[in-house]
């Protein structure tokens, strides 16, 4: 009779998987403690846990670059975390690393972000310097530990150890998380390494993209980046398609080029440091999970491109300012008039304080319902 069961699941891990993977049936488990599940391992439960979960659908609404009601086909904050979970997945599996805890952390690595990106989170933390300041990550485990409620027994999701782990130590030019309670001194998992550099491989081509879908690109200027040169070099049909097709040809050619590299030179450093165990990842002098110094060059000067010509761009930076101004707004009237925020969440006052719960409701608004909430709490004409 077949075995459906979750500790065959667990043995075929151990069989599998490298030595220095990360096996669900050593993790230090939960928070709260539960039940093990009949036939899915803990790092399925949690991936499901956070697909199922009500921020992970917020993502949908939620700016990436371009504000959500500037096209159907610019990618969001929950498209690009499926594009991180999808090639996450990918180099894990090359790897032989646990592919289930791969994509739990990729696809909870940006569940604290605010409404209207990076902006949103810049003027939190303005907002709140005397106050801890703000950062997604942090605010990412927050909502895996505390804000969601799906369980009568405990708040949040109540994961496991090491996709909280990966959530916190999430570190790329973007965010430097303070991982206090999750032994800083450390590495996180090789499974939690990979996200860090697939969240790049993601938004440095989709935005790379959007930004030549949307016009504010060149493409004459893009053909002079290195890695646009490597990736024309690997696209096989330069004589086919439109000039659309070819294009996402050369920008397909270019993850495959990233997520290939960082597999051959990962394979190289793991070689390199003599690992032969999961806890040889942990105690390595250096993160193991890198690019090759030539791609690493490469995508710098990609990011560097992009923040000058893309991120910079005016019809970005209005949207920026606007992003500030709404978010600012929101958070003054909300702190000086706490009766404003709904009933729910006045009743955490006690546990969390005005700020901090003001805090929460805005950070996991919606690009468009922030800009509704703005509209209804400040303009009289408005119904309330």
């Amino acid at each position: 009779m077949m075995r459906v069961d979750r500790v065959y699941l667990q043995e075929i891990e151990k069989k599998s998987l490298a030595p220095y993977a990360a096996l669900s049936a050593n993790s230090p488990g939960r928070k709260y403690a539960e039940n093990p599940h009949p036939y899915r391992t803990e790092f399925q439960r949690d991936r499901e846990r956070i697909i199922h979960s009500r921020a992970f659908r917020r993502l949908e609404y939620k700016t990436q670059v371009f504000i959500n009601h500037e096209g159907d086909h610019y990618r969001t904050r929950l498209t690009h975390t499926i594009e991180v979970a999808q090639i996450s997945r990918s180099i894990a599996r090359a790897l032989r690393l646990n592919e289930d805890l791969a994509e739990s952390i990729a696809l909870a690595h940006d569940l604290g972000h605010t409404p209207f990106g990076h902006a949103g989170e810049r003027e939190l933390n303005e907002l709140l310097k005397d106050h801890g300041g703000f950062e997604h990550n942090r605010q990412s485990l927050r909502v895996v530990d505390e804000l969601e409620k799906s369980y009568p027994d405990f708040s949040g999701l109540n994961l496991t150890w090491e996709t909280r782990e990966g959530i916190i130590k999430h570190t790329t030019a973007h965010d430097h998380p303070d991982a206090k309670d999750f032994s800083p001194e450390t590495r996180p998992s090789m499974e939690a390494q990979i996200i860090d550099l697939a969240d790049e491989i993601a938004y440095n081509n989709h935005d790379l993209d959007d930004g030549l879908s949307s016009g504010i690109l060149s493409l004459n200027d893009v053909k002079k980046l290195s890695i646009w040169s490597l990736g024309e070099r690997r696209y096989v049909h330069e004589a086919k398609g439109d000039a659309k097709i070819r294009i996402m040809g050369v920008i397909r050619s270019i993850i495959d080029l990233l997520a290939s590299d960082l597999i051959a030179n990962t394979v190289g450093r793991i070689e390199q440091y003599s690992v032969k165990s999961y806890g040889d990842v942990t105690t390595a002098t250096e993160k193991l999970v890198a690019f090759s110094p030539e791609i690493g060059s490469a995508t710098a000067e990609l990011k560097k491109y992009l923040m000058d010509n893309l991120y910079q761009h005016f019809r970005v930076a209005r949207m920026t300012i606007k992003a500030g101004k709404v978010v600012r707004d929101l958070f003054q009237i909300y702190t000086e008039h706490p009766d404003t925020l709904p009933h729910d969440y006045q009743k955490k006052f006690f546990r969390y304080g005005v700020i901090r719960t003001a805090t929460d409701y805005i950070a996991g608004m919606t690009d468009r319902f922030a800009l509704e909430e703005h509209q209804k709490l400040t303009d009289p004409m408005i119904r309330v």
